[in-house]
């Protein structure tokens, strides 16, 4: 059963993905604001959904393995796998104005994340102060656009009424949801069969399973030509990720960091963001050749998890 479950959250987080995008797009071109912009806030944050309750499920469930390593992880995959595989498919062209801003504010939010993390126990109080910093960050992006933020250039992508545009992002949000639960159901069911650690599914199955709808999401857009879109999502998912996925758990109920974390994914997870920001300013492009390597740098990373 397990992997009737894997199987059916790949067909509905392609799908739904495939949807979600065409929807956002559709929306950006109504109210005037640019792939980057939707990218950043309804893609990037929406697809988050299901690192929130993957994570506060865990926690409720007394694995803080699980609910610290999918956050960790999936930052890491969302660089290292679906960046890169973003790049492989087209060279992310990058916003200048649009990055200065939200490229910032994952550096913050990253060091934020990390100093949280790193205290080994994230309690209410560090809670409240990483949502506050994501609901500040959320104010920027929306209250404050960037040049070039407005009038996208979409080409023959077709506007659809606004309606119909809106139910198409929210039964596309709906399948890749829905097809991350049964993915990642289906996928710690065998992992656990296996007597793996709950840190060790939470930083790989659990991560790579609620990445998906980022990594549909992205390849789609890039397939579409919408570099824009791609990169923006993961810039915002990241960020909610430790802001709002570990604030929002904390709150609920305190978290032990584990050890394993504390000693090497939280710094690898800092240096991948180092290097995706580096990469970015460089040249304003991601090129395919460093979007293998980032791919290569993922798969190391598995390959050393796993040794």
């Amino acid at each position: 059963m397990d992997w009737v479950f894997i199987l059916a959250g790949f067909g509905l987080l392609l799908g739904g993905g495939d949807m979600l995008v065409g929807g956002a797009v559709s929306v950006a071109r109504r109210m005037g604001l640019s792939p980057m912009m939707i990218g950043v806030t309804l893609v990037g944050f929406g697809t988050s959904t299901p690192e929130l309750m993957t994570s506060l499920q865990a926690a409720f469930e007394n694995a803080p393995g699980i609910a610290v390593g999918n956050v960790v992880g999936s930052n890491i995959a969302n660089i290292l796998l679906i960046i890169g595989v973003a790049a492989l498919i087209r060279p992310i062209a990058v916003q200048k104005h649009g990055f200065r801003r939200d490229g910032t504010a994952l550096a913050l939010g990253t060091l934020l994340g990390a100093g949280a993390l790193s205290t080994g126990l994230l309690s209410f109080w560090v809670g409240v102060g990483l949502v506050v910093g994501l609901i500040a960050y959320l104010a920027a992006t929306l209250l404050l656009p960037m040049p070039g933020e407005t009038g996208p250039d979409l080409g023959d992508c077709p506007v659809h009424p606004p309606l119909r545009a809106l139910l198409t992002f929210a039964l596309g949000l709906a399948g890749v949801l829905l097809g991350a639960r049964l993915l990642v159901d289906g996928a710690v069911g065998v992992a656990r069969d296996l007597g793996v650690s709950e840190t060790l599914i939470g930083l790989t199955i659990v991560a790579v399973g609620t990445s998906l709808p980022e990594l549909v999401t992205s390849v789609v857009a890039a397939r579409k030509g919408e570099s824009d879109v791609a990169l923006g999502n993961i810039l915002g998912s990241n960020v909610f990720n430790l802001l709002g996925i570990l604030g929002i758990t904390a709150m609920v109920t305190p978290l032990a960091v584990p050890a394993e974390i504390l000693s090497s994914d939280l710094w690898i997870m800092l240096a991948v963001t180092l290097a995706l920001l580096a990469v970015a300013i460089t040249g304003w492009k991601i090129s395919r050749r460093e979007g293998a390597v980032f791919l290569l740098g993922y798969i190391a990373y598995l390959g050393w998890l796993m040794a």
